[in-house]
């Protein structure tokens, strides 16, 4: 049994999986998550996650990054 969840069901995305999913270079997301009063990230360690709800609304506000 593969327990593998769809990607847009988790909560928290890899770069590589948030770039997948919203169609944004990972190096893009890497430059506007390196700001240390970024909402959406989630270090875990060195490992950076974005929060998917989180980037989706900001995203929606944002005109052009």
């Amino acid at each position: 049994m593969n327990s593998t969840v769809p990607i847009w069901e988790k909560a928290n995305l890899t770069l590589e999986e948030a770039a997948a999913y919203f169609n944004i270079g990972v190096n893009k997301i890497r430059e506007i998550s390196n700001d240390d009063n970024c909402t959406f990230v989630l270090w875990v360690g060195n490992k950076r996650l974005i929060k998917r709800k989180m980037f989706d609304a900001y995203l929606e506000k944002a005109y052009s990054i």
